[in-house]
């Protein structure tokens, strides 16, 4: 499973349980999901300005995003640490990659992902986004 199907069943997860009440965001959950939100939107930007940009500066932003995921994540309890905590593990995978060269190979195992990566990533960036905003007015 990719990173955008991983954060869309969080994401539908999440919604469901929001939407039955088993899950009912605290006032610091609200707060804490409106701030993770505003820094993912300031992180990653529209597809197309993504796309503008070198694959240096896009693993760039993919990398601030999973660390606005981890700051949040260490704000909160319960539910809402668990959801931030299973998106920062989706997106992890960015923790590997690189976008320079290695001219000796010595990479500690980091690899070049693929264009189609980054924009899956950054799709599901703003999931996660879109997500953290609708809890913010829960």
């Amino acid at each position: 499973m990719g990173m955008r199907e991983a954060v869309e069943e969080l994401a539908e997860e999440a919604e469901w349980q929001i939407r039955e009440r088993t899950w009912v965001p605290s006032a610091n959950d609200r707060t804490v999901a409106a701030s993770a939100a505003a820094d993912l939107r300031a992180a990653v930007g529209t597809p197309q300005s993504q796309r503008e940009l070198p694959a240096v500066t896009r693993l760039g932003h993919l990398r601030e995003a999973l660390a606005a995921a981890a700051i949040a994540l260490a704000r909160v309890h319960g539910p809402m640490a668990w959801f931030l905590g299973a998106a920062a593990t989706a997106l992890t995978p960015v923790l590997r990659w690189r976008a320079v060269p290695a001219p000796h190979g010595h990479t500690f195992g980091a690899v070049p992902p693929f264009l189609r990566q980054y924009a899956e990533a950054e799709e599901a960036v703003r999931r996660l986004q879109d997500t953290l905003t609708r809890l913010a007015t829960a």
